[in-house]
Formats: C-alpha cells, structure tokens, sequence
C-alpha cells in the first residue's frame, strides 16, 4: 500500500492507492533499470516494444521508456501537487549511515514496499554507494548473493526482504547460510504499527513478530522501535554474527522508522563497533590434546568447517607436517592443499579404521566419521578397529537450537575443546612444538615418504579412472571438470560452486586440479537446501571481482532451475562469472534413490524415471541464459567441441562478464 498525499485546488486530501507487493516502484524500476537481452547467435530478435533489433551480444543494455503521464495516471490516479517534507533528513537516511558505519558493500534484495524508504535513501542519500543496491529476482537468491560474497571476501553484506511473503522466500536460504555458520545481515520490511496499514494487502504482509519465522535457524533477532533501538541493533547483531560460530541474524526494519522526518539527526548516535575476538579454546585441554597426538602412531586430523582465511589453512599445514599426521578434508571449505602429501581424503576409511587418535577440527557430524549405519542390519557400527582416543576443537557445543538438528548426533570424545578452530590452532601448534623432542621429531619424519607414495597413487588412480569414457557422449565428469581446468589453471581462478556437493560431480576437481589456495573453493550450502548454486556464484563472483580473481560455477541443471533470476542479476551488475552446466537432465542423486529403493524391493527400474528426470522436453540453458543478456553456447552433446566452447567463454569473462557453457553430461 502507498499513500500519497495530494494538495488539490480548494482542499487537501489524501488518496490511497492498493498496489501489489512488486507493483509499488514499478514505474521507477522501469525508468532506472536497463532491459537486459542478447540475440541469439545468427539471429537478430526485434525488441516487442519499440519493434526495433534487439542489442548484438555483449553490446550495453538500453533504458527502457520511463512510463507516461497517461501511464502514471491510469496506474495511480490524477497527478496534483505533492506535498514536500520539510525534514532535513528521513529514517532510512539515518539507517543508511548505520550500513555506512559497518563498511557494507552491498544490499541485495527484490524491491518491494515495506522498505521503499531505505531503497529510495540508498538510491538517493547515498548515491548508491556503500551500500549499493544489487537487483535480485528473489529473496531466496539475494540471500544466497550474500552468502556467496562472505565466502568469498571475509565480509559480511545486507539482504532485504518484504513482510511475511519475502521472508517465506527467504527463509531457505537463511537455512543453508546458518548451517554453514556463515553470517548474514537480514532486514525484514514491516508496517507494526496496525492503524497505518491501509489495506489488506498491508495486514497479510505484516507481523507482530516477523522474525518468528526464521528464529529457530538465525543466530539473533531484534525488532527495534525507534531509530537509535535501529543502530544499536543492527552494530549489536554485525558483532554477534561475525563472532564464531558465525551464522545469519534478522533485524525488522519498520516501514514508520523508515519513512518519518528527522528534524533533529544530531541527537541520534551510532555506536562504535569494537573489534571482535573469535573464543579460543581452554589451555589446559588444549596442551592435553597436544600430548596425544605428539605421542600417537597413527594419529588422524580430519577438517570440516575450519578454514575461513588463507592463515587457517597455513596453520593446518604447519601442524599436520609437526606430526607428519595425515589430513582429510571435508570439503565444506578447502581446508588443506590438495596437492600436499597429507592430504590423504582418498584414503579416509583406511586411516579412520587404523587411528590411535583422532583430531576432528570444526567437524559438525564427529559421530558419523568414527561410526557407520550398517543397511543390513539397520544398526551402527565403529569405523574404528581399535581403541582410539578422540579429540574434538570447535565451536558446535556453544552454539545450537533444539527444533532444527543440524548438530547432528552426539560424540562422546576423549578431550572437547570448545573454542574458535582458525582462532586456536596457533596455541595447538606451540603445545606440539613444546612436546616435541630431538628423537620424537625424528620418528614422526619417518611416516612421511609411506604418505608421500600414498598420495601419488591416488593421483594416478584418480587420472586413470578419469581416462574411461573420455570419448563418450554425454559428456563424462571426468571430461567436464578437466576441460574446465585446463581452460582456467592459468588464471587466478576460484570455484566458487560445485552444486551441493562435490560428489556431484565424483569430486573431479578435488582429485584432479590443484587447488593450493583457500579461496579457490568455497565449499556448498551445508544446509543441502537447492537452489543455492547459482546465486551463491554471483555474490562469490561479485566479491571476486573487486578482488581480482577468476570465478568459476559448476552449475548443476536442477539447482539452476531453482533460482535462473540470479543470472540476470549477473548480467545487469556485471559479474564476471563462468557457469558450466552439470547437465545431466536428472536430479541424479533422486534418481539413484529410487533406483536403490526399487532394488531393495526387487521391482522393475525402468519407471523410476517418474519424478526425477528433467527432459521431454530438455531445457536449453543456453537459450535461457541468452535470454537474459548472458553470453551462451550449447547444449554441447560432443566432448571434442567443449574446449573451444570453454575457451571462448573465458575469454567473455576475462572482460568482465557472465558466460554460461550448456554441457549435456552423464549422470555422475
């Protein structure tokens, strides 16, 4: 709902006007917001407006009309003479200065009416710089945007969301990004003041307690009712996301607090954001731990949610070459150089089965890397042959909500060590060193030439696998992932994607690529919820950007269809990213239930198709992406065609664009 207020001839009055949730900025979107489209290739498409050719690819968008006066007449009624506030400045000016204050980039979000005050202050107040507003086509994807940039960047950033419908939409996403302990600063519009909503419209879209909904799976939430209850909030819910365990927070941003004069800006104040210290575990346990690893023979690191900076995966090396002690990445985040010798992930059921000790660091599911679900028998069993000492580091015991159970089941460990894992490791390494004598450096060394002959066989186990099939048709995997690599390895690339999960894909790049630095994988949702991939690519590709690095998506076909909007978003805002299609025309990992279930139940295969396979007819998500002004090529069916594809479209990204390369690929 908008209210205008209208001075006429003889009297004032007020008109109000129902508009729809997407319908309020409407006209003002289509005045400022260039229409983005690309031709196919050999054909030139006329525009449906102006009946003129449609732009060539990679030329520059053209503005659309900005609606007439007849337009805006028919849409909101007669024009009259506005009534122009006197108020030196507005709310959402001074919330604006709040997002200042935190040195956030970025707004994504999908415009709407309830926080219209502070689009049109980031729009106007602040130039749209700092933040600036990127354009989603839904909540889910903004946050997703922003999910993406903090991976990438180390830097929280803002989405915004409408009322109740929005948050709906957006509730998913938050889901993914506080499982994976990633923060995020969420508004939720919402008119609390009931005798200002003037419409139904406005009742369904508002809330007594909007936040509610997303509660259970956010790390704080406030709903402040006054400007300076807003930047105490909103600096208090920046400092307890970012502080470890990092997850997502939800602050009401009130469409009053928005949209009312302030007269006096000089009596609010922002507060000061003091520096945050991340929790590091307790001396005490931590030198114990360190005593048994230095003293076992077959001790184990395994790494889930550790890393988020390059010093966290230098600190990882530095310990697991103190003890020459094997490490297995999860790939949640890339926590160890693959290239490295202990990096052992292809042998982690051999070295679990053999460990004296086990060191799990930020490893959200510990129970399930020691035990195993036994289908036969429907019970548990220990991967463990022998007693084994467990030590865990990390932050799952300080931070958990009881209704959605990500915590996953509970480890009875040797020594728990509650504290930050990036943040402790420093003191674990000085406990190491401190135990480590002449004589005990000399029998850890020793292990170091069995793990070095280990690692070179799975690396040649891995490329002789990768060679079955390269010729066929569809694509391999195994094909996809080294095409790709050997159209990127020359740039300072970072796989900012791999759907939800490397497994996807048979953990190719992990196997095959070499991938030294933190950044060059940023890991998947965690929350396993589709529609992350794509999204999480533009905000990552986004952050990139400023930083200089080459993003590269792995885009699976039913993720994509989940959110194909964000792509849009990439083409308007510039993003440089390569999409690669995973197109196997099959939610696959579906597809292999079924299969299994009817397996089980000795019934026939061939229906299981049902349900779970995405042709009849085929999408053509080059066709897609084209259509909305992003460079494209394929479906490719013939694997010798895919490198000249890949290298074409590096070349569209290295100049600061989207491109997208359709592969049509085997299942796994």
């Amino acid at each position: 709902m908008i209210v205008f207020q209208i001075v006429g001839d003889e009297m004032a009055r007020k008109s109000t006007v129902d508009v729809n949730r997407r319908g309020f900025l409407g006209s003002l979107a289509a005045a400022s917001t260039g229409a983005v489209a690309a031709a196919v290739p050999g054909a030139q498409a006329a525009d449906p407006v102006t009946g003129k050719p449609a732009p060539e690819a990679g030329d520059k968008p053209r503005g659309a009309m900005p609606p007439s006066a007849a337009e805006t007449a028919a849409e909101f009624g007669a024009p009259g003479k506005a009534v122009v506030s006197t108020a030196v400045s507005c709310g959402s000016d001074f919330m604006v200065d709040v997002l200042k204050s935190l040195d956030i980039d970025y707004l994504f979000a999908n415009t709407a009416s309830s926080f219209r005050g502070l689009q049109e202050s980031i729009v106007n107040y602040a130039g749209n710089k700092k933040p600036e507003f990127i354009t989603c086509m839904h909540e889910e994807s903004s946050v997703g945007m922003a999910h993406g940039y903090f991976k990438a960047s180390g830097k929280m950033q803002a989405m915004a969301c409408h009322g109740t419908v929005g948050l709906q939409h957006a509730s998913m996403a938050l889901y993914n990004a506080y499982c994976d302990r990633v923060p995020v600063l969420a508004f939720l519009g919402n008119l609390a003041v009931a005798n200002q909503r003037a419409n139904a419209t406005d009742w369904r879209h508002s809330a007594q307690d909007p936040a509610a909904m997303v509660r259970d799976f956010t790390k704080w939430d406030d709903q402040p009712l006054s400007l300076q209850s807003f930047a105490e909030s909103t600096v208090r819910g920046y400092k307890l996301a970012m502080t470890p365990p990092m997850a997502p927070v939800a602050l009401v941003a009130d469409a009053e607090l928005q949209e009312m004069e302030l007269h006096e800006r000089a009596k609010l104040v922002i507060p000061r954001l003091t520096a945050m210290s991340p929790p590091q575990g307790e001396t005490g346990a931590v030198r114990e731990a360190a005593k048994l690893l230095v003293a076992a023979e077959h001790p184990v690191i395994i790494a889930d949610r550790l890393a988020r900076t390059q010093a966290g995966m230098d600190r990882l090396v530095e310990l697991a070459e103190l003890l020459n002690a094997p490490v297995i990445d999860q790939a949640t985040r890339q926590n160890f150089p693959n290239t490295h010798y202990l990096c052992q992930s292809a042998n982690s059921a051999a070295l679990v089965r053999g460990a004296d000790v086990i060191l799990g660091l930020e490893v959200t599911d510990f129970w399930g890397q020691i035990n195993q679900y036994v289908l036969a028998e429907h019970g548990f069993s220990s991967k463990v042959k022998g007693p084994a000492k467990t030590i865990t580091l990390g932050t799952t015991d300080i931070f958990m909500k009881s209704n959605y159970q990500d915590f996953q089941r509970y480890p009875a460990v040797d020594i728990s060590i509650t504290g930050d894992g990036e943040a402790t490791l420093p003191s674990l390494i000085e406990e190491v060193r401190r135990g480590l004598s002449n004589d005990r450096k000399t029998a850890l060394g020793a292990r170091a030439d069995g793990f070095r002959k280990a690692h070179a066989a799975s690396f040649e186990a891995a490329r002789a696998a990768a060679a079955n099939g390269w010729d066929t048709s569809p694509v391999s995997t195994a094909r996809l992932c080294m095409e790709l690599w050997q159209a990127i390895k020359a740039e300072d690339w970072a796989l900012v994607s791999v759907g939800a999960s490397p497994g996807f894909v048979s953990n190719w790049p992990h196997r095959l690529w070499s991938i030294e630095k933190q950044y060059q994988y940023l890991g998947v949702s965690s929350g396993g919820g589709v529609g992350y991939g794509l999204p999480a690519a533009v905000g990552a590709g986004l952050a990139n950007k400023k930083l200089g690095r080459f993003s590269v998506n792995i885009q699976c076909d039913g993720d994509f269809m989940y959110a194909p909007g964000a792509l849009w978003s990439a083409a308007h805002h510039r993003v440089p990213l390569l999409s690669v299609m995973h197109n196997n025309r099959a939610y696959g990992a579906e597809a292999m239930l079924v299969q299994h279930m009817a397996n089980r139940r000795n019934r026939p295969i061939k229906p299981v198709d049902i349900g779970t396979v995405i042709d009849d007819p085929p999408i053509n998500y080059a066709k897609l992406a084209q259509g909305m002004g992003v460079y494209a090529e394929g479906p490719i069916t013939d694997p010798k065609d895919l490198a000249p594809a890949l290298k074409r479209a590096v070349a569209v990204v290295k100049r600061g664009e989207p491109a997208l390369v359709d592969v049509v690929t085997q299942m796994r």
